[in-house]
């Protein structure tokens, strides 16, 4: 059976001073420290190129530093970017709030919370599954028809999206605690199929070394 791989590489760092969490509100874009991340992902794809990857198509969320996160590679790679509103980030009912945490205290929210395992805040968590997996279905069976066995799709999305995207194809139960999340800014999230069945997954971070000093708000 052809061999495909899907990455999901997660956005880079946003400029963010005021610590809003942003979820699909239009304009937040890369921050300095982003701009150097998402070259550097460009970087890390040229390489695997170089080392014989079949990396032959290239998508992205609509949202803005998904946009910029995916432009190093687009030019590195020299493949257009694929715009899939399947990818975007999980809609929230505390988009555009900051100090989250503290707005647990006020009655008016309190509705927003009665059901962690869905959840209540916003968008499902297995429609985030169904809508991505649809998306990374689609993409690498084009990849396949383009370049055959062993084509490589990137798909540059957000935290949460891949993460219960990841958390789904382990089996494992799609509820967890946000601060446990295996997603840090613009790592990768590889899923390497056998024809349609999943047969590995890899996790990598290619700018581990910058993260210590990123702002990261879970879930952005």
């Amino acid at each position: 059976m052809p061999k495909t791989t899907v990455h999901l590489l997660r956005h880079g760092e946003v400029h963010n001073p005021d610590r809003i969490l942003y979820g699909r509100i239009p304009g937040y874009g890369l921050s300095e420290l982003g701009f150097d991340m998402a070259q550097r992902a460009g970087e890390h794809f040229t390489a695997q190129r170089e080392s014989g990857a079949k990396l032959v198509r290239l998508v992205a969320s609509p949202l803005l530093r998904a946009q910029q996160t995916a432009e190093p590679t687009s030019q590195a790679l020299d493949l257009p970017i694929h715009t899939d509103e399947r990818v975007i980030e999980a809609g929230n009912r505390f988009e555009g709030l900051s100090r989250v945490a503290s707005k647990l205290r006020e009655p008016r929210y309190w509705s927003y919370v009665v059901n962690p395992f869905k959840p209540s805040w916003g968008e499902p968590y297995r429609e985030q599954v169904s809508r991505m997996r649809a998306a990374m279905d689609e993409h690498r069976k084009a990849a396949l028809a383009e370049a055959g066995d062993g084509a490589q799709v990137v798909i540059v999305s957000h935290q949460l999206p891949i993460w219960v995207t990841r958390r789904a194809s382990q089996r494992q139960p799609l509820w967890h605690d946000p601060r446990q999340r295996e997603c840090t800014l613009t790592s990768i999230t590889s899923f390497e199929f056998e024809g349609d069945q999943l047969v590995n997954l890899v996790y990598n971070e290619p700018n581990a070394d910058l993260l210590a000093g990123a702002a990261n708000i879970p879930g952005a």
